[in-house]
């Protein structure tokens, strides 16, 4: 069944037919590669399709931090990675950053630089000593990465100032920073509309069929068709592609009411980064907890399980602002992708589809350049 009993004349003419290029997801990777097919080639008709009243996933759900890894993190992918390809991505990431700074502009993404913490429990006594033992080597292993060789620093004579109960040792990187992801998709989307390109809400694509001539698109309002697609769905992406590797990872976020005096500024996080807050407005914003039970998380599903929620109450009114029985004002979940490679997947996963997905919890640090490699891909393929 195709689209003629379903659309008018002037809805397919104006909305519909020909686009040279379909990109499925509004999300920041989606419109990065959007803008960056109009800025190469301004004449290719591009649409976006997206499958929720807003972005669905990641992108206007996480919590605003502009990092690119904490000492643990860094320890954890040298775990599994060579050096070079760990200082690869700590660039692709630093990069990223500032790419988004560039395109978007500071103010419009409301981009503060109050620094990063990683913060370590009184009972990690060993765990810190190592984590901050290896300091200097990372240091030295990131400098070409960052451009010095000063990014991470113990910072632990800060903790009193901060009021954090149960913590006694502490990370800093004054390099990194947070953002309001909201205002970021405002910009990018505001940047789309005037650059001629076509936004289509609640589409959700449940098939993608290759033909002879072109891709057709099966979806909930309809099919479209495409000389090329991209699929900027990430963890979402193997609902359509199952051979992709990409493991969907839900993050439970709340947020508390204004707090008189707060004091916190930064990003922070703990426990190997599974955990992490920041200030917003007067507020705290905490998320985390999915390592309390991996595969309940491994889910599509956005929501919330008891286990989770109770232990960010417990963590929010015991360490982070003790004794102050904060008030929660919202809650809510992203979706974000991860892999067992740390590196995100930008490849053609069929002649004239390609993917820009699994950007492993780093989706505003590696969403602008993951966006235009795959448009790269895309225009040259």
């Amino acid at each position: 069944m195709g689209l003629e009993p379903q659309f008018s004349y002037w809805e397919r003419s104006s909305f519909i037919d020909n686009p040279d290029v379909i990109i499925i997801g509004s999300g920041l990777v989606g419109l990065s590669a959007a803008l960056h097919l109009k800025k190469s080639e301004p004449s290719l008709k591009v649409l976006v399709l997206e499958r929720g009243f807003l972005p669905s996933g990641a992108s206007t759900k996480n919590a605003g931090f502009a990092c690119f890894g904490t000492v643990s993190e860094q320890l954890e992918c040298l775990q599994h990675s060579s050096e070079e390809e760990v200082a690869r991505l700590v660039n692709y990431k630093w990069r990223g950053l500032q790419r988004l700074r560039q395109n978007l502009g500071d103010s419009n993404i409301d981009y503060q630089q109050h620094g990063g913490y990683e913060l370590f429990m009184a009972d990690e006594k060993a765990y810190a000593d190592d984590q901050i033992e290896k300091i200097p080597y990372l240091n030295n292993l990131l400098k070409q990465a960052i451009g010095t060789d000063n990014i991470y620093s113990v910072a632990s004579n800060k903790i009193a100032n901060f009021r954090f109960d149960k913590i006694s040792w502490m990370i800093y990187n004054p390099f990194e920073g947070q953002i309001d992801t909201g205002k970021m998709m405002r910009v990018l989307l505001n940047k789309v509309y005037d650059a001629g390109i076509l936004v289509l809400n609640s589409c959700s694509v449940t098939g993608i069929e290759n033909q002879p001539n072109e891709i057709q698109l099966i979806t909930s309002q309809g099919n479209f068709k495409a000389s090329k697609v991209i699929l900027a769905t990430n963890a979402f992406a193997n609902q359509l592609f199952p051979d992709l590797k990409v493991v969907p990872g839900r993050g439970q976020v709340l947020v508390t009411k204004p707090i008189e005096g707060l004091k916190l500024k930064g990003t922070y996080h703990f426990n190997q980064g599974y955990y992490y807050f920041r200030n917003i407005n007067n507020r705290i914003l905490f998320g985390g907890g999915r390592n309390l039970d991996f595969e309940a998380e491994a889910t599509w599903d956005f929501g919330h399980t008891k286990k989770v929620k109770q232990q960010l109450i417990t963590y929010l009114n015991e360490v982070i602002l003790p004794n102050q029985n904060a008030e929660i004002d919202y809650w809510w979940s992203g979706i974000m992708g991860f892999g067992d490679d740390i590196s995100p997947i930008v490849k053609q996963v069929e002649p004239n589809v390609f993917c820009a997905v699994r950007c492993n919890g780093m989706g505003v640090a590696m969403g602008s350049l993951v966006g235009e490699e795959v448009a790269e891909l895309a225009l040259n393929s």
